[in-house]
């Protein structure tokens, strides 16, 4: 008996998760929304970065495949689900935000326009306040600049491999160091970043909830400062920002 053929996705979706059982059905039903209006093949790989909760119980029910990651480390979390990923593109998100119901569709056509070597496709608040907006107003101006922005990123699995995905020696800031090596590699064959219009995903506010939504107002300079004077101590915030168990 011949064995069954498996189709080969056109796009990877890799949601990097620690201890997401909670949110992570939201953004499941936002990316089964986008699929569906697709219509092309996606493979969806939980990257279960040592989670001691039902992130990845759930994730195999709702028929995402996962894969084990160790290492804390974000960057580890997303390397290890691009290792087990089969699409020709890759795409990464949070497991706590929403995907918009156009996203596949404007990754796909972004790739298949042979201009463009990654990007990512933004995002807004899932709330507002006045300390939102005005972090928003602080940092979009950039993002459009640069094209160094949040929501879904992606790139060809090629070109992922070519510069040797994440850095994972860094505990912060691997995003934006992912996207200015794919922007290097672009140069060598004329392509470029660029954000998909149209298909922005909705941002967790999760770190506001827990310091306060002015606080990169208030307590973030003071930070820069502290770690100007003991670069030291730049793992030990990372560590308390973005990996803190009840982030």
């Amino acid at each position: 008996m011949q064995p069954l053929e498996v189709e080969t996705p056109r796009i990877s979706l890799i949601i990097p998760a620690y201890n997401e059982a909670e949110l992570l059905p939201r953004l499941l039903d936002s990316v089964d929304t986008a699929r569906a209006a697709y219509g092309g093949t996606v493979e969806v790989i939980v990257a279960d970065n040592a989670s001691t909760d039902e992130t990845a119980e759930i994730a195999l029910q709702r028929g995402c495949r996962v894969a084990r990651v160790e290492k804390r480390s974000i960057a580890a979390a997303r390397n290890g689900g691009a290792a087990a990923a089969r699409g020709e593109i890759v795409a990464f998100t949070d497991a706590d935000g929403r995907i918009h119901p156009r996203t596949f569709l404007a990754l796909d056509a972004a790739v298949a326009s042979g201009r463009i070597v990654a990007g990512a496709t933004g995002g807004h608040f899932e709330r507002w306040s006045p300390g939102l907006v005005a972090t928003f107003v602080l940092f979009a101006p950039l993002a459009l600049a640069t094209g160094f922005d949040v929501g879904v990123v992606y790139t060809r699995r090629a070109d992922f491999e070519a510069i040797g995905g994440y850095d994972e020696s860094l505990l912060y800031a691997e995003d934006v160091a992912f996207l200015l090596a794919l922007r290097r590699h672009g140069k060598s064959t004329g392509r470029r970043l660029a954000r998909p219009w149209g298909a922005r995903t909705i941002v967790s506010t999760r770190k506001f909830d827990r310091w306060g939504d002015w606080h990169f107002f208030t307590r973030m300079p003071a930070v820069g400062w502290r770690l100007l004077r003991d670069p030291g101590s730049v793992a030990d915030f990372a560590r308390e920002y973005w990996y803190h168990p009840e982030r």
